[in-house]
């Protein structure tokens, strides 16, 4: 029996453990493991009528390996996806190491105490994996994820060389909210708040939150503002693609999310440094979260699109060439299929997909890799099957 372990269960899990269901001829077995195991046991309890994938539910703190190790050595899942936090990714890959299980996850390592993410930390574990003989597959989201399988599917089909990436995250959906966030509150506001960054000429130039912004036409959404931000998939494509030049990631916010940002930063609500409140120690950000409406509790009331993709420029045959590759999602659609709105989706379904290219052998090297390392054309094609179809354009509008 091909067995899946998944832990997290929050709106991304859900999604993804949803797609597990559907396609049950690879997904036999899935164990949902989380901190609060009544969340996976009320999944549980929806899903199992629906297929025939045998859903098992387990308590687990991610946090600690060996409770991590025991659970996995009970189960003998052929992969662990991991949808907990990214301060989790490395106890996971370290217990991942110790029962010689595959690893997928969906957002690099991010430590607690700083807002940094970079590859670093679970490059690290490269020779570990490879000398074990597991794959570990890092970014299998939508950005980082799909954007990387983008990358290696224009590569391999449509250029020589790849000299500009603009990777263009649109969020067009309306919740109703004064101000939420779209995916994990601390998560998002960290990456928003922190400043942006982009690579040129094989060095990172860095630049003041939200100082680059620009007004793009989205196809299915409509005109937006968008940001350039840090993200974390420039650091691997940078390595990775050929010829590459210049890597920029923007995403749009409205004039409404940014001016309640900028009233909670300027208060010290977004501060990740600990202050005593009442005799007690407390993260501003982290209260902020337990404020905000849950990203989970999104879905019912928002309306609209997402467009996220790529824009490409290169070279193929001596000439100057262009490509936008890129997926529309529709909130509601995405709702009425998993219960979810489309930012959990477009997260959810490459997490599936990841985690099947490696149970099924579609994709089989032994080590630490990024997802554009592998042959793109099988996941191109189950993105088209399992719900994020992609659009191409060989004439798009550019970033300046």
């Amino acid at each position: 029996m091909k067995k899946c372990m998944i832990i997290g269960c929050g709106g991304v899990a859900s999604v993804a453990i949803h797609k597990c269901c559907q396609n049950s001829e690879v997904f036999e077995g899935i164990m949902i493991a989380s901190r609060t195991k009544s969340k996976c046991d009320a999944l549980k309890e929806k899903l199992q009528p629906t297929t025939k994938t045998v859903i098992e539910t387990a308590q687990v703190n991610a946090d600690n390996v060996d409770e991590l190790i025991t659970l996995i050595e009970s189960y003998k899942p052929d992969v662990v996806l991991n949808l907990a936090l990214p301060y989790q990714d490395l106890t996971i890959m370290d217990a991942c190491l110790a029962t010689k299980t595959h690893y997928v996850d969906t957002a690099n390592y991010e430590p607690l105490d700083t807002a940094k993410f970079e590859y670093k930390w679970q490059w690290a574990y490269r020779e570990r994996f490879e000398k074990a003989g597991i794959t570990a597959l890092l970014g299998s989201g939508f950005d980082p994820g799909v954007t990387g399988v983008f990358s290696a599917y224009a590569m391999k089909h449509e250029f020589d060389e790849i000299n500009y990436i603009d990777i263009l995250d649109c969020n067009g959906g309306d919740h109703g909210y004064p101000f939420a966030t779209n995916f994990n509150p601390e998560i998002n506001i960290r990456e928003v708040s922190a400043k942006g960054s982009y690579i040129e000429d094989g060095k990172w130039v860095e630049t003041e939150p939200m100082e680059i912004k620009r007004v793009y036409d989205f196809k299915g959404v409509g005109e937006k503002d968008m940001y350039l931000l840090h993200h974390e998939e420039l650091e691997s494509l940078a390595l990775n693609i050929k010829g590459i030049k210049r890597i920029r990631f923007f995403m749009t916010f409205g004039q409404s999310y940014l001016t309640h940002l900028k009233c909670l930063e300027n208060v010290g609500m977004t501060s990740i440094e600990p202050i005593m409140y009442e005799g007690k120690e407390i993260v501003p950000l982290q209260f902020l979260k337990a404020v905000l409406p849950d990203p989970a509790s999104l879905g019912p009331r928002t309306v609209g699109k997402t467009n996220i993709g790529c824009i490409f420029r290169g070279k193929k045959d001596g000439k100057d060439k262009t490509y936008y590759l890129y997926n529309i999602c529709d909130h509601q659609e995405c709702y009425k299929e998993v219960g979810s709105q489309a930012v959990s989706y477009t997260t959810g379904v490459p997490a599936m997909i990841g985690a099947m290219m490696i149970m099924t052998g579609q994709w089989n090297k032994a080590g630490v890799y990024n997802i554009e390392e592998f042959d793109p054309d099988p996941f191109m094609e189950a993105l088209n099957k399992w719900g994020l179809p992609w659009e191409e354009d060989f004439d798009p509008v550019l970033v300046d």
